[in-house]
Formats: C-alpha cells, structure tokens, sequence
C-alpha cells in the first residue's frame, strides 16, 4: 500500500497544487561543465580511478582535461549534480522558469557556455561569477555504460553566502516551494545550505538534500547530517549508502536499513516526517516514511538501449521533484523518477531530448 507516501503536506500541497508553478524549484549547486569521452580502461588505471565513483581532483588530475580533449572525442555538456537534476526537473515541468539555480562560475567561455546550455533548457540561472578562477570541469570517463566523475571545482568552489543577499536570489527563495541541493554542494558552502534551509523551515516549505558521492558521507559526515538534520527528502544511491552505513557504524549495508535509519535521523521541532530515497540502478528504489519501507520495482530497459549512466542519479531526482511541486503521491514521484533516468540512461551524458515527456510518466 502506497497510503503512508500520502501524507500529504496538506497546506503546501494545496497552494502548490493550485499556483502557478513559476520558481516552485530551487537549486543550488555546483555548475560545472562536463568534458565526457568513452576511454579504455588503462585511461581509469592511468589516472587511479574507478567506475561508479565520483572524486574531486587533485593536483595529479588538473593534466586529465586537456589531455582527454586531445586524445578522444570529447563532448562539452553543461553538469554539476545539482544543476542535472534542475534541468530535468524543468523538462519534465515544461512551464516556463519553473526551476531557479544558482552556483559560482568564472568570467569565461565554459561560463558562457553553462549559462547558454541551462537557460536553453528552461532554467533561470542566478549564478554568482567570479572574475578570478575558471569556471569548474568535470571529467566524465565512460567505459562499459559506467562513468567515473573527476571534478575540478574551481570558481564553483568560491560560491559565498553573501550572494544570497542579493535581490534576485532573495527574490527566488521567497518564491520557490521546494529547495535542493547535491551533498556535492557541502563541500562548498554548508551555510549557504542552512540559510536557504532556515527560511524553507520557517515557511513550512520542502527541502531535499542527496548523498551525492561515497566520499560525501566519508568525509563530510558533519555538514551532511546538519543538512539531513533540516531535510524533508533524502536522496542517494546504494554505493552511497554503503558508504554512509560504514561512516555511521551501522550494523547492515543494505538500502533498507540506511533508508529506515536517515528517515530516523532527529528532524527539528515540528518538522513532517522525513522521507529517504535510495536508488539502486535497475534494482528496486526503497523508500521509508514513519518506519514503513515500501519498494518500488524499477521498468526493465534493455542492455544495448543504455548510452552511459552519467546523470541517471541525478534525473531521477528532477523527476520526482517535478511531481512533488505538482502535489503528486510519493508512488507518482517515483514512477517519474524511474520515467526521467531512464530518459538520461538513453543518451550521451546528460542532454536533454527535444520531445516533451511522456504524459501518462509525468502527470501534469
């Protein structure tokens, strides 16, 4: 029974329900620009990577991006974890500046080129620029379907608070209804997080936060328990909550028990229960409300149908996001989660298709 996922948030619900969605969804994030090439597997021992992994660079990896230009074709796609998962969730709303994000970008062409690819998206992009560092890269290495991440943050590292004092962003947290953020974005700016969280708090607004990456809870277990401590949704993947389950000294790994136990987490004072998503590829996504686990059965796609899974994680989030800002069930977010990664699952990186989605997949 799906009864538990319909608790609704009845006031919310109602209000967004019947709004107009303009600005419901607000990210933030860091804006990278992916430079994404299929390798051979020396290219992953070359640079001591791994599939299925996601690392910010190090000193040895700033070589990696102008040696994969010049040894692959290579494609220029506008990412970052926070900003796939906004550009998805607009597709998927296909209303006009239903989605605002923001994050730090250089004074430059890859800047340009963000700013170009999200706003030909949909997305109303309110970035910060900084004129002293380059705009962020992402290395995106596929083998097999599989990828491995190597972020070089950069300016996306320079995203400050005080940008949130500015009136256009002011201006869209007081409009949006649901506000997200990567557990990438954590090692940026945790009190930007917990500003934009305060205001969502006071105003009995949604906020979701995600996993991100193995070594997000690894390594930045405080931000990311103070996050999930002000979160509604959690989001992550069962690479993500392995790694969670050992940082936590949990007892079992699997999805089900990280899933019961961040639902558990202490929630702030009168909060709504707090709900945990944990995808696990073509396996069964578990989600637990209030103790009660319920697992939602993932649509078969075929081996040869899969391009790469770069930003599968992350669509699946913009779709369930674009039904909870429509007031769907838990049971509706879902399917369209499913519906939106496995659109991404279907294409190079994370592009989005022309066509609009699918009706019976993404109620309107």
């Amino acid at each position: 029974s799906h009864s538990f996922a319909i608790q609704r948030y009845s006031s919310l619900y109602i209000t967004m329900s019947a709004a107009n969605l303009e600005g419901a969804i607000y990210g933030m994030g860091n804006p990278l620009l992916d430079i994404s090439a299929v390798v051979p597997q020396e290219t992953l021992d070359a640079w001591g990577v791994k599939l299925n992994n996601a690392i910010l660079a190090e000193e040895k990896h700033v070589p990696l991006y102008a040696e994969l230009a010049k040894n692959f074709p290579v494609q220029y796609i506008a990412g970052g974890a926070t900003q796939n998962t906004i550009r998805v969730a607009q597709w998927a709303l296909q209303v006009p500046n239903a989605t605002t994000y923001t994050g730090c970008i250089g004074n430059d062409a890859f800047g340009s080129e963000l700013t170009k690819a999200a706003t030909a998206d949909g997305v109303k992009v309110l970035y910060q620029v900084n004129d002293s560092v380059p705009t962020g890269t992402c290395a995106v290495l596929v083998k097999d379907h599989e990828r491995s991440l190597i972020a070089n943050l950069s300016a996306a590292n320079k995203f400050s608070p005080d940008h949130l004092e500015t009136p256009e962003l002011k201006e869209a947290i007081e409009k949006a209804k649901i506000f997200y953020s990567s557990g990438f974005f954590l090692t940026v700016s945790p009190p930007s997080f917990q500003h934009v969280a305060a205001h969502a708090n006071k105003a009995d607004k949604i906020v979701a936060v995600n996993l991100a990456a193995p070594f997000i809870p690894q390594f930045f277990s405080e931000p990311l328990l103070a996050a999930i401590a002000v979160s509604d949704f959690v989001f992550g993947n069962e690479s993500e909550a392995e790694s969670f389950a050992a940082q936590q000294k949990l007892e079992k790994n699997d999805a089900e028990t990280v899933a019961k136990y961040i639902a558990a987490l202490p929630t702030r004072d009168g909060a709504k229960p707090r709900t945990a998503v944990i995808t696990q590829g073509a396996h069964a996504t578990v989600v637990c409300v209030n103790g009660v686990v319920t697992r939602f059965d993932v649509p078969a796609l075929a081996k040869d149908m899969i391009v790469d899974v770069n930003g599968a994680g992350d669509a699946f989030v913009g779709g369930f996001l674009a039904q909870l800002a429509r007031g769907k069930d838990i049971a509706n977010c879902v399917e369209a989660g499913h519906y939106c990664a496995r659109t991404i699952l279907q294409v190079s990186g994370t592009a989005l298709p022309a066509d609009k989605p699918d009706a019976t997949k993404v109620v309107v």
